[in-house]
């Protein structure tokens, strides 16, 4: 029996703008992950089948009982409470050291029951989970990744029936995340995923992907579906290019069939002129020949229609199924030693001195645990911060990028944000690259505001790659709110790049598609 199902929903803003509209699925499988791109409604469609908001049109079943995790911090989490008291167990700590204080309150025995070891158990717990061992710790000091565990540990060690996870490895470090892959593989309900992480998604028995087009049911995990995707892409531009064929083929033979009727017209007017064939049967093959030729391009006007609209629908497929390309502005190839650490000592984080070379062209993936110090060391290189002890040499022009791509301005236009930040580019060459990215005529006057986290992406390395000198990349968790597409576009033209960067990303499948070439691990 399905866990939940939904048959023609849709939904509208109160404005009227539609966000999808005759969405059906049922959830059989234990693990499903939904993925597609940002923007496109994922969260309010999860929001509609665990009942949270109703669908503006059709009809959902509902889970018995459901836990959903968001991004978002919840807002206890941002408090001076206590680990214990988010978890619920503040209560019955208090109760133990009333108890232990001296106190024979029979409420307080009351309270207990039979939980006299939960301190040392919470404790150990919090600590495999690579959270402070103490329960009484405030959760307003845990980072972002501790907060992440925390939440999605209370929901693993619910009963409910479904759980719901919103991007959930978001801010998880290497550790975490095979915690989250062995926590979602032991858990006894049904997990509906959304996620752009592919590790993650390789751990599902099923993927729904929401798109313009709907929602489409792919059996097997991540790689299955990219499998299938890749082989769906190929049977549409095989399709695609069939049509065009016939198209031209159409339009030849139309050209043809026009000939011909000229030449029997101009055959008929000479037969008039000199009176060798009677006019009513000239007539007669006149209106025949119209009729026909009526009919004809009658129906040559309906295929050309029907091509059209079958090639309109499978282009439209193939770029939903097309990863668009990012094409940067080449560079020179280069050996030098641009960073250069000796025993340094960061403000946060790494606790030991660090030695570290790097070089133009290397690509180094900086791995290490949340709270290493692995940002810390991006925004020291940056000059945003001192080191404690140490020296450190930056012979190169560096350019840093985080997870907000905040080098684009909110108040400026996407043109006005490129010629901004690429000094002498002259407007027409800035269209032309803002075309060759997607963007072409008045849509280059967006707002910076306006932006989703890709279309920001695709931006900020476009200014990123035409800079007067080809800058060192710093890259603090790039991917981290990219969609799946979003991702392998920044993977793809982090990998054709010619200079060099140090990225920090817990994805690996990310990494590797980047291009690095060499790994350094915090902690």
């Amino acid at each position: 029996m399905p866990v939940f199902s939904a048959q023609n929903i849709s939904f509208h803003f109160d404005n009227g703008e539609q966000l999808f509209t005759h969405l059906s699925c049922s959830m059989a499988k234990p693990r499903v992950g939904l993925v597609g791109r940002n923007g496109i409604g994922k969260s309010v469609l999860t929001s509609i089948l665990s009942g949270e908001i109703a669908p503006s049109d059709g009809t959902v079943s509902k889970p018995s009982s459901y836990a959903l995790y968001r991004q978002q911090d919840d807002e206890l989490l941002t408090q001076t409470s206590s680990i214990a008291h988010y978890l619920g167990k503040e209560t019955i700590l208090n109760a133990i050291k009333q108890i232990e204080a001296g106190s024979c309150d029979e409420k307080w025995f009351n309270i207990v029951e039979d939980q006299w070891d939960l301190e040392s158990k919470l404790s150990q717990q919090l600590s495999e989970l690579g959270l402070p061992a103490n329960p009484l710790f405030s959760c307003s000091e845990l980072s972002g990744g501790q907060l992440a565990r925390l939440q999605l540990w209370q929901l693993f060690e619910s009963e409910a029936e479904l759980l719901i996870l919103d991007e959930p490895s978001n801010h998880l470090d290497r550790q975490a995340k095979q915690w989250l892959i062995h926590a979602m593989a032991n858990f006894a309900g049904s997990i509906l995923l959304v996620s752009h992480d592919r590790e993650l998604l390789r751990e599902v028995n099923e993927i729904w992907e929401m798109s313009q087009l709907g929602l489409q049911t792919f059996g097997g995990n991540y790689d299955t579906y990219e499998q299938l995707k890749r082989v769906e892409l190929q049977a549409v531009e095989r399709q695609l290019n069939n049509v065009e064929k016939t198209q031209k083929q159409l339009i030849e033979q139309a050209q043809k069939n026009k000939e011909k009727a000229e030449q029997r017209a101009s055959q008929s007017n000479k037969s008039r002129k000199d009176g060798s064939q009677p006019k009513i049967l000239l007539d007669g093959m006149k209106n025949s020949a119209e009729r026909r030729l009526a009919s004809r391009n009658k129906n040559e006007q309906l295929r050309m229609k029907h091509l059209q609209r079958k090639g309109s629908a499978l282009r439209e497929r193939q770029e939903q199924l097309k990863t668009q390309k990012i094409y940067l502005e080449d560079g020179q190839i280069s050996t030098k030693k641009v960073l250069s650490l000796i025993d340094v000592t960061l403000k946060y984080g790494f606790i030991e001195s660090l030695t570290l070379q790097v070089y133009a062209n290397d690509k180094l993936h900086l791995k290490g645990k949340n709270g290493s110090g692995k940002s810390t060391l991006l925004k020291t290189l940056h000059g945003r911060w001192p080191v404690m002890s140490g020296e450190y040499l930056v012979n190169t022009p560096l350019y840093y990028l985080d997870q907000h791509f905040n080098v684009i301005q909110a108040q400026l236009s996407m043109l006005d944000n490129l010629m901004s930040h690429c000094n002498q580019m002259k407007e027409s060459h800035a269209r032309t690259l803002l075309a060759g990215i997607g963007f072409r005529r008045d849509s280059v006057f967006r707002l910076g505001s306006a932006l989703s986290g890709g279309e920001k992406m695709k931006l900020a390395m476009l200014i990123v790659s035409h800079q007067p000198s080809q800058p060192f990349l710093l890259l603090d968790e790039p991917d981290n709110h990219l969609d799946l597409e979003s991702k392998i576009n920044l993977a793809s033209a982090l990998q054709q790049y010619q200079g060099g960067f140090i990225l920090i990303s817990h994805d690996h499948d990310f990494a590797l598609e980047s291009g690095v070439n060499r790994e350094t691990t915090l902690g």
